[in-house]
């Protein structure tokens, strides 16, 4: 990655712009030096709080919150443009909002479809008994991030983000 990337915003994939975030004012995020390339920051405004993040194809923000169960993809792992979930190992692409990996719960397919509980390698798959756990599993579905648009001016990275 050059240094370039620093001062460039990522693009936001098609219909993933957080409600609100299009007429919303730029408000101060970080500095850009305190982003260097593959870094996680969490960035708060007020009850929001928005994963800003120096991926391959520029710089992005998304809620930071796995679309899985909501924990904070601040303190996971970035791999060029896919963010590892630190509670159960999902992998999503920020730069197309899509999973690359679904995590280590929720018995879902990469396209969203049920399947059978995952169970490790070299034992018995663990039976999908019938009650509210597996109807939970069987309505469960990742959420899409939602992004916020990214500036940068003068050194300092801008995110627009609705007011609370």
């Amino acid at each position: 990655m050059d240094d370039r990337s620093a001062l460039r915003p990522a693009p936001i994939p098609d219909g993933l712009l957080a409600i609100g975030a299009a007429a919303a004012a730029f408000r101060f995020a970080l500095p850009v030096a305190d982003l260097p390339a593959a870094a996680l920051r969490r960035v708060t405004y007020g009850d929001l709080d928005v994963l800003i993040a120096h991926t391959s194809a520029g710089i992005v923000a998304v809620d930071d919150r796995c679309p899985h169960m909501s924990a904070p993809l601040s303190i996971g792992e970035l791999d060029g443009c896919v963010v590892t979930c630190p509670l159960h190992e999902g992998r999503f692409d920020l730069a197309s909002g899509d999973p690359v990996q679904m995590p280590t719960t929720g018995c879902l397919a990469p396209d969203g479809t049920a399947v059978a509980p995952w169970t490790p390698g070299g034992r018995e798959p663990k039976p999908d008994v019938p009650g509210r756990k597996a109807e939970a599993r069987r309505l469960t579905r990742v959420r899409r991030f939602r992004y916020y648009p990214v500036r940068i001016v003068a050194g300092i990275v801008e995110v627009a983000v609705p007011e609370a």
